[in-house]
């Protein structure tokens, strides 16, 4: 798989670093370059084509949400998400009307950077698409959870974002005969870990239900299954 090329922008050489180091431990991305400044940023973007930007709002020549424009203009089809202490009100404003990916608070944990940059990575890899988008891949650039599997969102515990579950959920509402954690990371652009624990954690609020799966060789394979389609298929057998 190739990886997804990363320009950092920060002024600040030791939260640079930091960005640097936690985006190592994150699979499939690749930091190009830390520019420090507005101009030195400009430089690299005239050599590279990063798909993602980590953008800091406060740089020493410029405000990160004015050079935007500017990186737009360089490169249209890079996506940015902005980290940043600023809470100013015109500065998130700015930040929603010129598409921003993803807009997070300092300071940050790694699960905070994780979780943002795992649903930057699905979307980007969904967005590969050369044909016809199906509905289920449309669902996952805008989800939609239906109320009749709705989970409650706002109560979720730390670890469980609530983008990547409508994901999850939505991608095992469209299968029949459940998936494992490994093929839905793939599908929807996270790790097997992450999908797993997405799937675990239906699987404690009765959302989903497992199976194992035996093969002609092989280990079995633990299947997950959207609880609410179990009840369909148990209603029509």
């Amino acid at each position: 798989m190739q990886k997804i090329e990363v320009l950092i922008i920060e002024d600040d050489v030791r939260v640079a670093d930091v960005h640097r180091r936690f985006l190592q431990k994150i699979e499939g991305f690749q930091v190009i370059a830390c520019a420090h400044t507005g101009e030195e940023a400009l430089d690299w973007l005239l050599s590279f084509s990063p798909q993602l930007i980590l953008l800091d709002v406060y740089l020493p020549d410029v405000l990160g949400i004015d050079l935007i424009d500017k990186i737009q203009a360089i490169r249209p089809n890079t996506n940015i998400i902005l980290i940043t202490a600023a809470t100013e009100a015109h500065i998130v404003q700015d930040a929603y009307r010129k598409n921003v990916t993803d807009y997070i608070l300092k300071p940050f944990t790694f699960e905070q950077l994780k979780e943002s940059i795992e649903k930057y990575r699905m979307k980007h890899f969904i967005l590969q698409n050369d044909e016809k988008f199906t509905q289920e891949k449309i669902q996952q650039l805008w989800p939609k959870t239906p109320a009749h599997e709705k989970v409650e969102l706002s109560l979720l515990p730390k670890g469980i974002d609530p983008t990547t579950m409508n994901h999850v959920i939505n991608h095992l509402n469209t299968i029949e005969d459940g998936t494992t954690a490994e093929v839905l990371g793939k599908n929807i652009g996270v790790s097997r870990s992450t999908a797993r624990r997405y799937l675990e954690y239906l699987v404690t609020q009765k959302q989903a239900h497992t199976e194992l799966i035996y093969g002609s060789v092989g280990r079995p394979e633990r299947r997950y299954f959207i609880t609410h389609k179990l009840y369909e298929q148990n209603e029509t057998n």
